[in-house]
């Protein structure tokens, strides 16, 4: 037994509240170490009365470890506990204050939840776990309003450069919005729709007023309303790391220097504020000049931005913020953020822009969740680009699975390209295979997929600006077999509760090639997903207890007989199958791959 390998930590992802009633307790062990991990737990006030194990089911492991998992409700919402290990003939305890031969009897040198409050639980809103996102870069979505548009509009469709406008605007989504309840969505992630003089929009100068170019207050609450009528979310970008230059205040420190009254709402190294050889005397985004650091510290600035959060959800209703730069704002800007938010609506989603490990900020006191890039980059590099095999893939998204609650997994923001990255046919070689693969791993997964404004149609792009092309409204020019390929991705994730919310198996990841297998289910339904991004011809036999399949989504060649389940793909082929509701015998083995 490798005891090296073995770590707990009773708190943070290792052990916390799921819900008001319910523990998660997780152990790390080497991969393939342990037979068997029990949990011994009780209350502390009466340990030799209420002592009691439970066997800890396996997560998906990584490349080195396994990672264990018990659910326990304690009665009087407190636990001390201990582990019980296996590993062939051998047993061993492990409590907190180490290793043992002998069973542990004293509460005491336990691991210790000291009591489980209901306010400490993170509870993200219920609704995200049904969601499926559709980001929109309002300048390039559709121009509904002529009028509206900036000095030097270009024809709609040309081509997009850092400065350029198209004149997209609000009344362009609006007259769109049957697009998007036909594809199936049924929430809009937009980015800045707020006052600014580029057309990203991240340098706000008026946090307060809808950007001219894009229509104004009034339009975006009936663009608010009519989403909400046809059961869509609305969560716009809050862009609070940083301003723009011509936000007031910061026009005031130009002119004023140290003695405008708003000196201390940006981060100053040296007066009078300048640029010098590319390098602005002031924090910024990077090192951007047009978007000078908030200094959210500063009480008047906090309150400035917990009023403009609030003002937003009780205007117009929206129904979250996702969070621009997050990880370089202060924690305690964001706690007070989450308390103004939850206030004003108590199911608002708080999405954090992330791009690393992100469990400081996903404790139930700042964000529901994050921007899931590891898991983007995943997916690129095993369906997209074909660099990493499935047990590679397989390994990585275990490891990321057991860094966070299972709370923040099934609300985490999985997008496989946005206004910042490659377009997701152009990251996959033009290939709509290797695109309808990558996607249907997206939809199969915890967590809320977000489609970006275009995919569905075949637009493509190299990174920014090539990303934020205008979108293609001639149904001519408009890939329809992806459209209806994203389409029945939608609707078979929303009928089916296991897609989105059942257990999750790796049930096959070869070593040293393409073929991955995974299996998700819950009480109602029984799903396998298997996929082959690979340049070969792929086949598995399968030993299966339930005999009767249907093909929901993909080509495969199957055969089920004699308790066998024979797979065949051809390369850059996937299946999603549903074992026949009509039985009910759930079970698998995985057999020798052929």
């Amino acid at each position: 037994m490798n005891l090296e390998a073995i770590y707990h930590r009773p708190r943070g992802n290792w052990a916390y509240a799921y819900d008001t009633a319910t523990l998660h307790i997780r152990l790390r062990s080497k991969k393939d170490d342990l037979s068997e991990a029990i949990l011994i737990h009780g209350d502390k006030y009466a340990w030799e009365r209420t002592v009691s194990k439970t066997v800890m089911h396996k997560l998906p492991s990584d490349e080195r470890f396994d990672y264990w998992q018990a659910e326990v409700r304690p009665t009087l919402r407190r636990t001390k506990y201990a582990f019980e290990l296996r590993s062939g003939g051998e047993a061993l305890f492990y409590e907190e204050k180490g290793f043992r031969e002998d069973e542990p009897a004293d509460p005491h040198k336990m691991f210790d939840f000291p009591f489980l409050n209901a306010a400490d639980v993170h509870t993200p809103p219920a609704w995200v776990k049904e969601a499926v996102f559709y980001q929109i870069f309002p300048e390039r979505f559709a121009n509904g309003d002529c009028s509206n548009d900036p000095e030097g509009t270009e024809p709609w469709g040309g081509k997009p450069t850092p400065k350029n406008f198209f004149g997209g605007d609000l009344q362009g989504v609006i007259d769109h919005l049957d697009h998007l309840q036909e594809l199936g969505v049924n929430a809009i992630y937009f980015n800045p729709l707020f006052q600014a003089t580029t057309n990203h929009k991240y340098d706000t100068s008026d946090y307060l007023k809808v950007d001219a170019h894009f229509g104004d207050n009034e339009l975006l609450k009936k663009l608010v309303s009519a989403c909400h009528e046809r059961g869509i979310r609305v969560m716009l970008d809050a862009v609070f790391n940083h301003s723009g230059k011509e936000f007031e205040p910061f026009k005031d420190v130009r002119e004023k220097g140290k003695d405008s009254r708003y000196a201390d709402w940006f981060h100053v190294m040296e007066w009078p504020i300048a640029v010098k050889d590319g390098f602005p005397s002031y924090e910024t985004f990077g090192f951007e000049p047009l978007m000078p650091k908030l200094n959210t510290e500063n009480p008047e600035v906090k309150q400035y931005l917990l009023d403009v959060a609030k003002y937003w959800i009780e205007e117009a209703g929206i129904d979250g913020w996702r969070l621009d730069v997050a990880n370089e704002v202060d924690m305690q800007f964001w706690r007070d953020f989450r308390r103004t938010v939850k206030a004003a609506n108590p199911d608002a989603y708080i999405l954090g822009e992330m791009f690393h490990d992100a469990l400081p900020w996903l404790a139930g006191d700042q964000f529901d969740a994050v921007m899931n890039y590891p898991f983007t980059d995943l997916v690129v590099d095993y369906a997209a680009k074909g660099i990493i095999g499935a047990d590679r893939f397989a390994s990585k998204l275990g490891e990321l699975f057991a860094s966070y609650p299972d709370q923040a997994n099934a609300v985490a923001f999985n997008l496989l390209g946005s206004h910042d990255t490659e377009r997701l046919l152009t990251l996959c070689g033009g290939s709509k295979e290797r695109m309808k693969l990558a996607s249907l791993l997206q939809f199969v997964f915890p967590g809320a997929p977000c489609i970006y404004y275009g995919d569905e149609v075949g637009l493509d792009g190299a990174g920014d600006p090539d990303c934020r092309k205008c979108m293609e409204w001639d149904v001519d020019k408009q890939d329809r077999e992806l459209f209806r390929h994203f389409q029945q991705l939608i609707a078979v994730r929303k009928e089916h509760r296991a897609l989105r919310d059942g257990t999750l198996e790796f049930m096959h990841a070869a070593e040293n090639g393409s073929l991955l297998v995974v299996q998700r289910q819950d009480e109602q339904d029984h799903f396998l997903i298997a996929v082959n991004p690979g340049e070969e011809p792929a086949r598995i036999e399968l030993d299966v207890k339930q005999m009767k399949w249907q093909e929901m989504l993909g080509e495969a060649e199957l055969d089920a007989a004699g308790g066998k389940l024979v797979l065949e793909l051809e390369p850059c082929g996937f299946a999603l199958l549903r074992a026949n509701a009509a039985f009910n015998a759930f079970g698998f083995g995985v057999g020798e791959q052929l």
